[in-house]
């Protein structure tokens, strides 16, 4: 694996909303930390059908531009006071196509967002803009949910370690290849995360299988081990971690006792988060969580880039 010499590009997309002051600083943090250029952006929402050439209309756009260009303007000034490079777009239309319009054209390496925004993240992530934003991005997308940063800061945000649920199949061993990349970029620590399936009783109440069980537990300890040491050879601090349980509360759990800064997992986003790596797991681990959910459906890797973690996938039987 190499870290890429080029500049890297990051897309913050802010409405202005709590939830975007927050993802300010991580957008921020990031750009500092991986050398990146950074383009903020915001959407003139603006429905298909309504003509703009109405005079309501035409006064709604116009104090909506104004509005937008001075909060583009601070957030600009904000990152070049901690000498990132960046520039202000704006575009008018439905705020998930846009963003997707301007990730594909800048062939942006991550796009940022933040959650609970201006109405609940019911209606901002699941079935809407962030939703449809993770399902089609072409390159990974970071979920910030609202902290307590008010709009207009831009506090630091500190991301010394990750979580990585685990469960061997692809898309779960592309969101680890992209977060080993990511964290070689920052220096953060990697935790791995594989939740065992529950146990079942037979109608005896007795517990069939327990050998099976067991020797599949050992299989997948050392499936584990092996990642590790693979991160580890790299220079990075990693661990790994089992545990049992609805798969979204292990998950969950896991990242608040560890303290981790951010989550990381996988997504196939072709028919949305119902659909993800963890079936309606991620949708419940984005809707929950406190800290960031780094979600990749299209690990955007260098070009010149050497997999680390091929082969290292789960045999069927186990």
């Amino acid at each position: 694996m190499s870290v890429p010499t080029g500049r890297l590009k990051i897309l913050f997309a802010t409405d202005g909303s709590q939830g975007s002051a927050r993802a300010e600083a991580y957008a921020c943090a990031l750009a500092q930390s991986w050398g990146a250029s950074l383009t903020v952006m915001s959407v003139l929402e603006f429905p298909p059908g309504m003509n703009p050439d109405y005079a309501v209309n035409r006064l709604y756009l116009d104090e909506l531009m104004q509005e937008t260009t001075t909060r583009l303007v601070d957030v600009t000034a904000r990152a070049g006071g901690l000498g990132l490079l960046a520039q202000s777009r704006i575009a008018t239309g439905i705020p998930s196509e846009e963003v997707l319009a301007v990730a594909g054209a800048e062939d942006a390496d991550l796009v940022v967002v933040g959650t609970r925004g201006k109405t609940s993240l019911e209606h901002v992530l699941l079935g809407s803009t962030a939703e449809r934003i993770i399902r089609m991005a072409p390159c990974p997308v970071l979920t910030v949910p609202a902290g307590k940063q008010r709009a207009g800061e831009c506090q630091k945000a500190t991301v010394t370690s990750m979580l990585v649920p685990i469960d061997f199949s692809e898309c779960s061993l592309d969101a680890l290849e992209y977060g080993a990349l990511i964290a070689r970029r920052a220096n953060v620590s990697m935790k791995l995360l594989h939740v065992l399936e529950p146990m079942s009783y037979g109608l005896d109440l007795t517990l069939p299988h327990i050998a099976q069980r067991e020797s599949s537990k050992a299989a997948i300890t050392k499936r584990l081990s092996n990642l590790v040491s693979v991160i580890t050879s790299l220079g990075l601090v990693s661990e790994f971690l089992m545990s049992g349980g609805l798969q979204a509360d292990s998950i969950l759990d896991a990242a608040r006792a560890q303290s981790v800064d951010m989550i990381v997992m996988g997504t196939h986003g072709r028919r949305g988060l119902s659909h993800a790596l963890f079936g309606s797991v991620a949708e419940s681990v984005l809707r929950r969580s406190s800290c960031p959910v780094l979600t990749v459906r299209s690990p955007k890797l260098p070009p010149d880039h050497r997999r680390i973690l091929s082969g290292l996938s789960m045999p069927p039987t186990v």
